[in-house]
């Protein structure tokens, strides 16, 4: 079994977000992020203890993620969303959020814990991809609109 102290050196070392925060209460407080979420956000454990993660879609609220990311609170599931949050700076970055709930010994729901991977730069290359290919796409009716035109006038 692994001791408390390893345990905390291997979650301080992770290279993703971790998150901790109770299950009881409507605004399901943070009571724990490790120093890589306080890298990837700007917010320290201090900034934001007892508070609910929302603050990081600050008024971006209408994703649709975060619908699956409910369901999964209210229900004590796991689900893993990808979904825009906002640096304390105001910068927003794309998280892919892997969230689960802890059960405690008398399988009691205690605390959920996400774990966050900035996927900033994937997202953006595959909006840039969808980009690329409604051009070509473009182009490609032009193209055979101008092909039609030249038949049009050979005749």
């Amino acid at each position: 079994m692994i001791n408390a102290t390893l345990m905390q050196i291997v979650i301080n070392a992770s290279n993703d977000g971790i998150v901790v925060a109770e299950r009881e209460g409507r605004d399901k407080p943070v009571i724990y992020v490790n120093p890589a979420f306080e890298r990837m956000t700007g917010y320290t454990l201090d900034d934001i203890l007892y508070q609910d993660c929302r603050f990081l879609q600050s008024g971006d609220r209408d994703q649709v993620a975060l619908n699956a990311i409910r369901e999964a609170l209210d229900k004590g599931g796991s689900c893993r969303q990808t979904l825009r949050n906002y640096r304390k700076d105001g910068t927003h970055f794309w998280n892919e959020l892997s969230l689960s709930t802890v059960y405690n010994e008398a399988d009691k729901q205690t605390y959920f814990v996400g774990v966050q991977k900035d996927v900033t730069t994937q997202v953006k290359a595959q909006q840039r991809v969808a980009q690329l290919e409604a051009q070509v796409a473009e182009l490609q009716e032009q193209l055979a609109a101008l092909q039609a035109a030249s038949a049009i006038n050979k005749l």
